[in-house]
């Protein structure tokens, strides 16, 4: 099992000239290892792209994508990341979608897909991370 970021998503969804036969190929090569997963709050992000969510849902289930709800420890440790991150003097704008995406990956130890590497590296460095080099 792969969880999915919404950029490597929208890659594909916006067929983006620098990315997207990049997500193409690497959503493939992931599905080889078993379903392609996204949780709510990548649904949420996605949901920007289509203007009714019958689009949304199609898209989706043309994709193969596994809706897996948050449990609730990575809930907790996205809190817990967060105000570490809000400490060390972090941003409070467009963060918590990153946290929650990364704690659900370090809780189930899933790796994810995705071309945002940063914060996954610096706050969930035992989260194996599929990205370009």
């Amino acid at each position: 099992m792969t969880l999915v970021d919404t950029n490597v998503l929208l890659d594909l969804v916006t067929n983006d000239p620098v990315w997207a036969d990049w997500a193409v190929a690497q959503l493939e090569a992931a599905s080889l290892s078993g379903p392609l997963m996204i949780n709510d709050i990548i649904y949420a992000e996605l949901s920007v792209r289509y203007a009714r969510i019958e689009d949304l849902d199609a898209f989706v289930e043309q994709a193969e994508l596994v809706l897996a709800p948050l449990p609730r420890a990575a809930l907790f440790l996205a809190g817990k990341v967060f105000t570490g991150y809000r400490r060390a003097g972090g941003s409070r704008t467009g963060v918590l979608p990153d946290f929650l995406i990364g704690a659900q990956a370090a809780v189930q130890n899933l790796p994810v897909l995705t071309r945002d590497v940063g914060r996954f590296r610096s706050y969930f460095p035992t989260v194996s991370l599929i990205a370009p080099s």
